[in-house]
């Protein structure tokens, strides 16, 4: 059963940082590249940054570009999303997601949403 644990939001003022963390189960971590997407209220879910199942490439949103940085330990089945900067346009629900592309098909899985709430 694939499981997800995500932690670290919160209320936090502006310029100030947070991280989050997603720790997963259930499935062969190591083999799927990992994102965090949000979704703010009224929009659409949107990517915000992404790291391929070794570590070895990141991108992430032009909005985040400099602020945000993605990594992941493989040995704890766990992805970091680390928030610098923050403004309030980044409040949102951060949801954490596993991808995996066999062939011409792709597999999803997505946590639960932890949320971030930047205000002073």
């Amino acid at each position: 059963q694939v499981q997800f644990v995500e932690s670290g939001g919160g209320l936090v003022q502006p310029g100030g940082s947070l991280r989050l963390s997603c720790a997963a189960s259930g499935f062969t971590f190591r083999r799927h590249a990992m994102s965090w997407y949000r979704q703010a209220p009224g929009n659409e879910r949107e990517l915000v940054a992404r790291i391929t199942s070794l570590g070895s490439s990141t991108n992430y949103a032009d909005s985040v570009k400099g602020r945000f940085a993605i990594s992941r330990d493989n040995a704890k089945n766990t992805v970091y999303l680390q928030m610098n900067s923050l403004k309030p346009e980044d409040t949102a629900v951060y949801y954490c997601n596993a991808e995996r592309v066999v062939g011409r098909d792709r597999y999803d899985y997505w946590g639960q949403g932890t949320r971030v709430t930047v205000s002073s």
